[in-house]
């Protein structure tokens, strides 16, 4: 990067490993050295990971009995431990955020540029009866105050970034809803060297996603027990104790799995079925990459990164009746797909498409930035 500014990284916090940390991975091999500022960590999950040879800084939270494990319940906490980063030391800030990560505090003379996975759902965008599974009907009142709270905080902090980029355009459009701050858009990476088609495939869906309530994974099992059709469920969160539980004889929940086993079922799948409103969705585009048709339900990130009719199917309501109908539909074989033309689609968003992108992007706005500062204008 011109001039080579000394870096920091910023991240919520690092306790499992999803789409979202393999983002990080990327960003941690584009700059090369950049120390990383985060809430939480537990090490153990990062083994192997490009995260684990950096220096990782952590919070005062970090120190707290279960906030590793039940850090959801620490939030009224989190603006308060991320404006704690000493940061005086580092030129560029570069956050990764989809809580409070671009709250951290920083100089005029120093360029923060976040690069946003979603303004934190469960204040902005979650409606009051997720609020209620999450914390129980008692509580929801509190809680609904907490969040009026935090959105406060949270709209201030976003005041404070230099520079907004979005995963999705789906992202900049709530950027701007919530924030009013642009954004340019650069698409995450997805590691598409796993991913492949495989033969023969065979009768089984497939859904991939950690079991968190907006996940909406309980739909799609509720649907799978009127179709009584093959599901294979894959990742673990808090709801799978509860799901799995009760799921019929024609679903199997199998828990985290490593990528080459990920891999190995998205390459044999008859099709993958998804049911979030999702900001991006990486688990969609390494099915596609696998020659697998997605089933989706079309809002969000997904009308970004499936093709309709061409490499997957959206239903039109996030309903057990609409998710159904189109799997009826796809069963039939209303509608055929190319292999070739889905891995094609998943080629757009490579991993190597994006360190390009976003070495260029880092470096033009750091430009920019240096250029105004020596200038003494305003950025």
């Amino acid at each position: 990067m011109a001039d080579r500014p000394r870096v920091a990284i910023v991240y919520d916090w690092l306790t499992s490993l999803g789409g979202a940390e393999r983002v990080l991975d990327a960003v941690v091999e584009l700059l090369p050295g950049a120390p990383i500022y985060t809430l939480l960590y537990r090490k153990e999950v990062f083994r192997g990971s490009l995260v684990a040879e950096r220096a990782v800084h952590t919070s005062s939270l970090d120190r707290l009995p279960l906030a590793r494990t039940h850090y959801r319940a620490f939030l009224p906490l989190m603006p308060w431990a991320i404006e704690r980063f000493d940061l005086r030391d580092y030129d560029l800030i570069l956050s990764l955020s989809h809580a409070v990560a671009h709250g951290v505090l920083h100089r005029p003379d120093q360029l923060h540029i976040s690069y946003t996975s979603t303004p934190a759902r469960y204040a902005w965008s979650q409606p009051e009866t997720a609020l209620r599974e999450r914390v129980g009907r008692g509580r929801a009142f509190a809680a609904s105050w907490a969040l009026h709270y935090f959105r406060l905080w949270d709209l201030s902090a976003a005041q404070r970034v230099d520079r907004f980029v979005a995963i999705s355009h789906w992202v900049r459009r709530n950027v701007w809803r919530y924030y009013r701050r642009r954004a340019q858009v650069v698409y995450p990476p997805v590691d598409l060297a796993l991913y492949r088609p495989l033969a023969p495939r065979g009768e089984t869906y497939v859904t991939v996603s950690r079991l968190v309530p907006y996940k909406r994974v309980g739909l799609i099992t509720e649907a799978f027990a009127r179709l009584r059709l093959p599901l294979v469920v894959i990742g673990d969160g808090p709801e799978h104790r509860r799901l799995a539980e009760r799921a019929p004889p024609n679903v199997r929940f199998l828990g985290w799995q490593p990528d080459e086993a990920v891999a190995e079922l998205l390459g044999r799948a008859k099709a993958f079925v998804y049911a979030a409103e999702e900001d991006f969705g990486i688990a969609p585009v390494e099915a596609q990459a696998s020659g697998c048709p997605v089933i989706a339900f079309g809002s969000g990130g997904v009308l970004e990164t499936v093709i309709p009719e061409k490499t997957g199917m959206l239903y039109p309501e996030q309903t057990v009746e609409s998710l159904i109908a189109a799997v009826e539909r796809f069963d039939k074989g209303e509608v055929s797909f190319d292999v070739a033309e889905l891995r094609r689609n998943a080629e757009r968003f490579r991993r190597e498409s994006f360190l390009g992108e976003f070495r260029a992007l880092l470096e033009r706005e750091w430009l920019r930035f240096s250029e105004r500062n020596g200038s003494g204008a305003d950025t």
